[in-house]
């Protein structure tokens, strides 16, 4: 199987999970070869999961003050804060035939490209079942999937950066619960690449690909003509829409 890798771009929140439902359409009815794409936010956003009560997660007024978008992605799993400085997103898709039938399974693959990025950094990182990547026994990576269009769609973050005050003021956490103890448990379990070395955002770019392509044939690649026109579509007919964001 040979594989497109979708070098670092920068798009809204829109898009960004506009192209990962457009790549299980196009990849999933092998119009285009399986995709890793890596991808960083130009706007930052809180983005729940598919079957979360947008109202029950996100602290809308706090966001709608701060210019902080809200979305609903295609996956399951928890609410996440997205910025520019955070997170590297990546996102794996690849036909429904030839990966493993197996969610767990899944999650444990692309783990283990995580974890041979995180070796490339120095990090020693493990695998903590269903969908976590743990360094020093502190997530660092979380990662959410979906079936859909005959594709699997694998997408997640590495931590490059954390800002544990910054986030939990877009979540819908009571603000009697956010005390110094409260951000103090959240520092003790989770944690990011630059709590663990000095090393800059390319190098853990360079770190992501060459651990994400070990041992694949694949080439550097574009996005089609026709898939960008479709997450187009999708970013301002669908995932812009209150209907979606407040589907639940």
């Amino acid at each position: 199987m040979k594989w497109r890798v979708i070098k670092l771009e920068m798009h809204d929140p829109y898009m960004n999970l506009a192209l990962d439902e457009t790549l299980t359409e196009f990849v999933g009815k092998e119009f285009v070869k399986p995709t890793i794409r890596f991808y960083g936010w130009k706007n930052s956003a809180v983005i729940i999961g598919y079957f979360q009560k947008m109202k029950d997660e996100v602290n809308l007024e706090n966001c709608k003050k701060n210019g902080i978008e809200f979305v609903r992605r295609i996956s399951g799993g928890g609410a996440v804060y997205q910025d520019n400085d955070g997170g590297l997103t990546y996102s794996v898709a690849v036909p429904k035939k030839y990966f493993e039938n197996d969610i767990s399974k899944c999650y444990r693959i692309v783990g283990d490209w995580i974890i041979d990025s995180l070796n490339n950094l120095g990090i020693k990182g493990e695998f903590k079942p269903i969908n976590d990547i743990t360094a020093n026994n502190k997530k660092i990576s979380g990662n959410a999937l979906s079936i859909k269009n005959d594709c699997i769609l694998v997408h997640g973050t590495l931590l490059y950066d954390l800002n544990v005050e910054k986030m939990f003021s877009f979540l819908n956490v009571a603000k009697e619960k956010i005390s110094d103890k409260f951000i103090s448990n959240v520092k003790e379990r989770v944690t990011c690449v630059k709590d663990l070395t000095d090393v800059s955002k390319n190098d853990v770019v360079n770190a992501l690909i060459h651990g994400f392509t070990k041992n694949k044939e694949f080439d550097f690649g574009e996005w089609e003509i026709m898939e960008l026109k479709r997450a187009e579509f999708l970013s301002k007919n669908k995932f812009k829409k209150d209907e979606w964001k407040f589907m639940r």
